[in-house]
């Protein structure tokens, strides 16, 4: 039986998430910015169409988006995480065959349904539509690979309405619409594979289809084998319906404005450990080793450049926010210079490992309380329920002159009670 996968994709989700609740920026060239106000990570079709490419540093766009009125937001995680799940939750009622790939992008396994795909697709979209306010499109495919190409002819031909089903097309249709595709467009080719490709003669979706398979493994890797072989609908990925736990965990940012005394820097370093620490709780893992850096800007030619960083292995393995955070500030005490200008920080929590399998070790004190792990429960439980640090370390800080820079977020609408839209009944 042939498998029919569906890669559902919220357009522009960042942008889409701020005109749900801002209607003034429908039709207008919107842009959201990466963490301090940086770069563009998400453009609306408008603010594309003028040239806006992804990763283009505001500072850049200032006289473009004055000329043409360009409305830049600052990030709002908190208002896209929970738009995500309101979507991927959407989705689990048309297939409990799921694989949540990012954060606007989901796999579905529709293979046993006896519905016309294309019409149970539109039907999803309509859903999403009414429920979330969110456009989507659709792509199917009968591997991973050509439902992501799919997609990208969904979002691309309007011919399509946003549904894309490479399965229902005839052979010489399907590959005269992928002969005219790039092959960087391939899900795994991309900008850095793609010019390799084209020395050799592969420019189209279809050349790379109907290349040798075997020999491109040797030339390229085994990745690129599958890459082939899923292009001509032999299934070699298989959906993950449990995403796999991270091996790391990462928490890091930039400043908003230059940090110089220890104090500040501890304060960024306890809060980003406390992020990673419940993370790691909540994929049910304990840390190993602890990992922490800081690092002035590089960009500022007139100032000495320092970067640090030092890994410390635990000697017995935790989750316990506090043991995290006791030893990296410990580590930041040996890589701490005083009179630099400090951009960023981070911590890393590495050597994960699944609780069931951790290893205790007799002679520590770790093991010896048993009230620890019913705390951290406690804890995320609070938080989860009353909001992001309701209960949290003091050593956190308060008012946190050195936070990122946000000037344009927009409130956390669906999050957060004081920021849900009123209506004037008068």
């Amino acid at each position: 039986m042939q498998r029919s996968i569906a890669l559902i994709d919220v357009n522009n989700f960042y942008v889409s998430c701020e005109r749900v609740f801002n209607p003034k920026l429908k039709n207008k060239p919107v842009v959201v910015l990466s963490n301090n106000d940086g770069c563009a990570v998400a453009r609306s079709n408008e603010a594309k169409a003028l040239g806006v490419a992804m990763g283009a540093p505001w500072f850049k766009l200032k006289d473009l988006a004055k000329q043409h009125g360009i409305i830049a937001l600052s990030s709002n995680y908190a208002l896209y995480a929970d738009m995500s799940n309101r979507v991927m939750s959407i989705l689990r009622q048309f297939s409990p065959d799921q694989e949540v790939y990012s954060i606007d992008e989901s796999f579905l396994d529709l293979t046993h349904f006896q519905h016309k795909h294309t019409r149970y697709c539109q039907t999803m979209r309509k859903r999403i539509l009414q429920w979330t306010g969110l456009p989507v499109c659709v792509g199917i495919g009968s591997t991973k690979t050509l439902a992501k190409l799919a997609n990208h002819c969904a979002k691309k031909r309007t011919i399509f309405e946003g549904v894309c089903d490479f399965n229902t097309m005839q052979l010489n249709d399907l590959e005269n619409l992928l002969n005219q595709i790039e092959v960087g467009e391939i899900w795994g080719v991309g900008r850095k594979l793609a010019p390799k490709l084209k020395a050799i003669g592969i420019n189209s979706v279809l050349d790379l289809k109907r290349a040798d398979a075997n020999q491109l493994r040797q030339q390229f890797s085994v990745v690129m084998q599958k890459t082939i072989h899923e292009l001509n609908g032999i299934l070699c990925i298989e959906l993950e319906e449990i995403a796999p736990a991270k091996k790391q965990i990462v928490s890091s940012r930039s400043f908003g404005v230059p940090v110089h005394d220890y104090n500040s820097l501890a304060e960024s370093i306890t809060l980003y450990m406390s992020r990673a620490a419940e993370k790691l709780r909540n994929q049910d893992s304990y840390a190993g080793s602890v990992y922490v850096y800081i690092r002035t800007s590089p960009f500022k030619p007139n100032e000495p450049f320092y970067s640090n960083g030092m890994t410390i292995p635990l000697p017995t393995q935790t989750n316990d926010t506090r043991q995290l955070v006791s030893v990296a500030l410990w580590i930041l005490k040996q890589i701490y210079k005083p009179n630099l200008n400090y951009a960023k920080a981070g911590v890393m929590l590495d050597e994960l490992v699944p609780a069931h399998a951790t290893q205790t070790d007799l002679f520590s004190k770790a093991n010896l309380n048993p009230k620890t792990s019913k705390l951290m429960v406690t804890l995320d439980s609070i938080n989860r329920k009353m909001g992001k640090e309701s209960i949290k370390l003091a050593s956190e800080g308060f008012t946190r002159p050195w936070k990122m820079k946000q000037q344009n977020k927009s409130p956390n609408y669906t999050t957060c009670w004081q920021s849900i839209i009123k209506t004037n009944n008068s």
